[in-house]
């Protein structure tokens, strides 16, 4: 089904249309990464290396109607080899209606309220439209056609299984897709509620269409933010019900932040963030599990299932073309069982600490450089406290050639 769907779906990219003026270019992504976690024998393993070029191409369809296509072809260096992956980017064809509405199609970009449950690019439709008092979105989505690695869902422990498996030419199929997951969402956004509440709130429903586990999940959240003077108060929940094989179990995860922008020269702000998501309490009350796993952290990029974070982060623009930030977060595990990364001991909850800082250079609109590094501290938690530090430096480059 899935190489059949992938024919048609090239077949329909390379059908002749009617170009009014059209638009394209090509994308540079070059990133390279030195890290030591303590774990390998060979320095070499530490060194990775990413290089992708993306071709877009742009054209308006006439009455409305407008379509946008991207692909990326990728060359990653990691553990001494090299792995090489094509991909659909962002492709999607867009309709605009008079009243304001626009339906769009194709491998098109979902986030939800609040950035951890649902986060990236998707294969379906969404409409959305003014209605009047705020904006209302809808769309429905499959993921079977995702590459893995971008689309990172790892609900169940097939799925992990799954995207830790290398890509593998010789059985394509079974090592490159995505699970296969049908994601139903509705979203509702109100940017002035009672005068000044910026307030979204979403409903999303993930049925499991693969023929080796059968689990469901649905999630009712919002987000709520208010500001006042130089600050901007947030306030997000989301309440997940969990469907594992007609055995119901519920969990929930909570987030909240104070943004303070500084009356200084700098255009800098500071933030304050603390998000909250059980362990396995009992065998209801159970980890948190989104849709697509949202790295957090820098270091560690950990799930967010069984942690709770505390973040203090600073951003600066130092001049046009520089900014400047910097990021404090403390990682606390809330059971013993769920977080599976590192470090690896298990004496304690707090996991520890992390510190980053990025410098983003931006000379030209087509030039942008990013230059980061930082350090994981677990001897500041009890977790393990005679763990080794880790750390990571990158730098990244972005340029358009055409």
């Amino acid at each position: 089904m899935r190489a059949s769907f992938c024919i048609v779906l090239l077949a329909l990219l390379f059908l002749p249309l009617p170009l009014y003026t059209w638009d394209n270019g090509l994308l540079l992504d070059l990133s390279a990464e030195y890290n030591d976690f303590g774990m390998n024998s060979d320095k070499l393993d530490n060194l990775q290396f990413t290089g992708a070029a993306i071709p877009w191409f742009s054209t308006p369809l006439g009455a409305g109607k407008d379509i946008y296509i991207s692909v990326g072809i990728t060359a990653e260096y990691q553990y001494q080899d090299w792995t090489f992956i094509p991909e659909l980017l962002r492709t999607e064809l867009r309709f605009l209606f008079d009243n304001d509405s626009i339906l769009t199609a194709g491998r098109t970009q979902y986030t939800d309220p609040l950035g951890f449950v649902a986060n990236g690019l998707f294969d379906g439709v969404q409409y959305s439209m003014d209605a009047g008092d705020g904006f209302f979105n809808a769309g429905l989505f499959y993921t079977g056609l995702l590459y893995k690695k971008n689309a990172s869902i790892t609900m169940t422990e097939h799925d992990l299984i799954s995207y830790r498996t290398e890509l593998d030419y010789s059985d394509f199929s079974n090592t490159y897709f995505a699970p296969r997951r049908l994601v139903a969402a509705v979203n509702w956004e109100n940017p002035g509620l009672a005068e000044y509440i910026m307030f979204n709130a979403a409903l999303i429903g993930q049925f499991d269409l693969g023929d080796d586990s059968n689990f469901h999940s649905y999630y009712l959240m919002a987000k709520a933010a208010v500001p006042v003077k130089n600050f901007v108060f947030e306030l997000g929940a989301c309440a997940e019900l969990i469907d594992n094989n007609s055995n119901y179990q519920y969990s929930f995860a909570v987030e909240g932040g104070i943004i303070w922008y500084l009356p200084t020269a700098l255009h800098d702000r500071l933030m304050f963030r603390g998000t909250f998501s059980p362990g396995v309490l009992n065998d209801t009350l159970v980890a948190f599990v989104p849709i697509t796993t949202v790295s957090q952290g820098y270091i560690l990029r950990a799930k967010l299932s069984g942690l709770s974070i505390l973040s203090l982060d600073y951003t600066a623009r130092l001049r046009q073309d520089l900014t400047l930030s910097v990021s404090n977060s403390y990682f606390i595990l809330n059971d013993m069982g769920t977080y599976q990364g590192v470090p690896l001991g298990r004496d304690g909850y707090f996991l520890g600490n992390e510190l980053f800082a990025q410098a983003t250079w931006s000379p030209v609109s087509d030039i942008r450089l990013k230059l980061g590094s930082g350090v994981f501290i677990p001897f500041l938690g009890n977790a393990d406290p005679q763990g080794d530090i880790l750390w990571r430096i990158e730098l990244n480059v972005i340029f358009a050639v055409l």
